[in-house]
């Protein structure tokens, strides 16, 4: 028993080796930051990003802000899955949606909505 702890230890010793403090993204590495543009002609008052695996639209991307008509907002969608299909929500003041499926962040990086 006292041998398996030791064979045990040496293994994460060895797997931790080639580790270095650095933080990466998930998924290899990919870049998931989209720069979001709103040219609707209206101000967003909330933008959800989900996974297209998840069945919810999460909680809202802008928070207590909103994305004016014109305006750009820089979202990072690295939510540690390594997922890079994403549906957008995107809700406006009066509480009409637009929503846009199957985007791929790890490949876009810009996302204009119309």
């Amino acid at each position: 028993m006292k041998l398996g702890m030791i064979v045990g230890a040496m293994a994460l010793a060895v797997g931790l080796a080639g580790c270095d403090d650095v933080p990466v993204s998930s998924g290899g590495g990919l870049d998931r930051h989209v720069l979001i543009n709103n040219q609707t002609g209206r101000t967003i008052w909330a933008l959800y990003g989900s996974r297209t695996t998840t069945n919810s639209w999460e909680e809202d991307i802008l928070g207590a802000n909103t994305l004016p008509n014109g305006r750009s907002v820089n979202v990072n969608f690295d939510d540690g899955t390594g997922a890079c299909m994403f549906d957008f929500k995107f809700v406006f003041p009066n509480g009409q949606a637009i929503e846009h499926y199957g985007i791929n962040v790890c490949t876009t990086a810009t996302y204009t909505v119309r």
